[in-house]
């Protein structure tokens, strides 16, 4: 389980990316690399990373479900995530 902090600090990561878009866009089109790099940081979307929605775990990310490997295979084990079985053959 990540610290409180680690996944508040990623959520506040996604709020930047989405404030500066446009502006961002506006600028890589006119080629003005100088303003671009005054921007902060973490507005560039380069630096977000997935995580998981329950456990905030950055690796083993499924797109799919939003979820790390290890909570998917948990909840598709008590059969909480709708059309996964569990497959034998």
């Amino acid at each position: 389980m990540a610290k409180e902090s680690v996944k508040a600090r990623e959520l506040k990561r996604i709020a930047t990316v989405a404030k500066y878009a446009e502006k961002r866009k506006e600028l890589k089109a006119a080629g003005d690399y100088e303003a671009l790099d005054k921007l902060p940081k973490n507005a560039s979307p380069v630096r977000l990373h997935n995580r998981c929605k329950l456990t905030g775990r950055p690796r083993g990310y499924m797109r799919k479900f939003g979820i790390s490997r290890v909570t998917f295979r948990e909840l598709a084990s008590a059969g909480k995530i709708p059309g996964v079985t569990k497959s034998s053959w």
